[in-house]
């Protein structure tokens, strides 16, 4: 069988030659715009070989001047060719990105309008380009988004994409590919979307329709793996600053979040997101990517119907079989959860799993205890003045009054009952399947984890002023008790 012959590698000028490439090419740009001497497939290729020259700004000075950002507006929104314009908008975004006093540049020529306008073309090379364009003037720009929300329709430019992206995924299905532009179009409406809602948050519910719409296409689209990817992660990043229970827009006779036919659908996709995220991705990868997913889950538990409820704390809380042996041990997502929700590299998701499981709790503290074990549930009622009630422990036992008095009693000692079967407060195992050997050797791994839980448990008490004494981790650590594990 006979190789392929190799593909052709473009030239990578670099330094003066490069320099006076880019002022050559320029110059013929700008010449053109005055005196329309180039034919279109020559314009078309004088923008491509620019274009080149725009994946680096270095030695590319010219095109980062007013001049130069001018004569790109120009060929991207005063033309008749759309083919030119996208190229001549590739070069923009191109460096725009790498360089970012070129946005203002480009806002002060005045062309975030026509960009927007641009918006309303049904087309996804177009909304892909000028999605970027408007999401990159949103940082270290002084545009005036007012005027292109009230007189260049902005939001309503972005509802109609995303349903059209609703309508794409829905016919195409999770198992049927769809051009890679329409991905990358999705991807920068969405970035653009949630930093509209973010720093414009007044215009939030401008966009409630579109809960509907990136609802569908999260449910139809396909999730790759590992999942925690574009358009994936902005699918659920765009969902955060929405008015999820329509309460102020009321666009919906049904929340769409809860569809009649399967109330419990969108929590579903969401929880499988998270189940296989956890089991992908490092506990610091976590920390960046699962963060939102976790606080859009905790979100949309707070006001999902009863039956939605049942359903999302089934899924995410520990089942009785985990109970075989102590809670966090077991390769289930509530084990994964909990170990998270202790982890020193993670603080931001460790505290987003903590606040999900005690709101599935109820935001009870005596649930939370009974739910996960006061060895998980100990360090985050501390550090939010949650106390457990005194009598917590004995009031779930099913076994009369209590003889002592609670606050003398070993909390290890004392027992608890779920559905007839005592367990452990401590670690939620039950009590009929703990070793009668107290003193079983652990791995080294889990005794570098069980050190982390300390670790964390001790930082959270002194941050209270419960206690005031060096940690003890600490000390071993700096006394050479702990070695690393390769």
């Amino acid at each position: 069988m006979a190789l392929s012959p190799p593909l052709p590698v473009e030239p990578v000028l670099g330094g003066a030659e490069k320099l006076d490439e880019v002022t050559r090419l320029i110059n013929i740009l700008e010449v053109d715009l005055k005196e329309k001497n180039l034919l279109p497939p020559k314009r078309n290729a004088t923008l491509e070989e620019l274009k080149v020259h725009t994946r680096s700004i270095d030695d590319a000075d010219p095109i980062l001047t007013t001049r130069g950002i001018n004569v790109l507006c120009q060929h991207s929104f005063k033309g008749n060719s759309l083919t030119t314009a996208r190229g001549a908008l590739k070069c923009l975004a191109n460096v725009m990105l790498l360089d970012p006093s070129t946005r203002q540049i480009f806002v002060v020529l005045g062309y975030a309008p026509k960009a927007a306008e641009r918006l309303k073309n049904d087309n996804r090379e177009d909304e892909f380009l000028a999605s970027r364009l408007l999401f990159l003037t949103t940082y270290e720009t002084n545009l005036d988004f007012e005027d292109l929300f009230e007189n260049h329709q902005l939001a309503e430019s972005i509802n109609t994409n995303l349903s059209r992206h609703a309508k794409t995924f829905s016919k195409a299905g999770p198992k049927t590919s769809v051009p890679l532009f329409t991905i990358l179009a999705l991807s920068e409406t969405l970035k653009l979307l949630f930093n509209l809602t973010q720093f414009y948050p007044h215009h939030a519910l401008t966009f409630t329709k579109s809960l509907l719409y990136i609802l569908k296409t999260l449910a139809n689209i396909k999730v790759p793996s590992p999942p925690l990817q574009p358009p994936i992660t902005y699918l659920i990043n765009s969902l955060l600053n929405l008015d999820l229970e329509d309460k102020k827009a009321r666009h919906f006779t049904q929340n769409p979040l809860f569809p009649k036919f399967d109330p419990n659908n969108n929590a579903d996709r969401l929880i499988k997101i998270l189940d296989s995220s956890v089991r992908q991705y490092e506990a610091e990868q976590l920390e960046r990517l699962a963060t939102p997913l976790a606080s859009l889950i905790r979100k949309i538990y707070d006001f999902a119907p009863d039956t939605v409820k049942y359903h999302m704390r089934s899924l995410l809380l520990p089942s009785d079989e985990e109970r075989a042996q102590p809670l966090g041990k077991s390769d289930t997502l509530s084990a994964h959860l909990l170990r998270l929700s202790t982890s020193p590299v993670a603080p931001g998701l460790r505290e987003t799993i903590s606040n999900l499981l005690f709101e599935l709790s109820d935001r009870d503290a005596t649930s939370f205890v009974r739910n996960v074990g006061y060895g998980f549930a100990s360090g985050f009622l501390l550090t939010h003045d949650l106390p457990v009630p005194e009598n917590a422990l004995e009031a779930w036992s099913t076994g009369g009054e209590c003889d002592t008095d609670p606050l003398l009693e070993d909390l290890g000692e004392k027992i608890t009952n779920i559905n007839g079967v005592e367990i452990n407060p401590v670690t939620g195992q039950r009590r009929d399947r703990e070793t009668s050997n107290t003193e079983v050797e652990m791995t080294e791994e889990e005794k570098e984890i069980e050190a982390e839980r300390l670790f964390i448990l001790f930082e959270r008490l002194r941050a209270t002023g419960v206690v005031n004494v060096e940690n003890p981790v600490t000390r071993a650590m700096q006394e050479g008790r702990f070695e690393e594990i390769e």
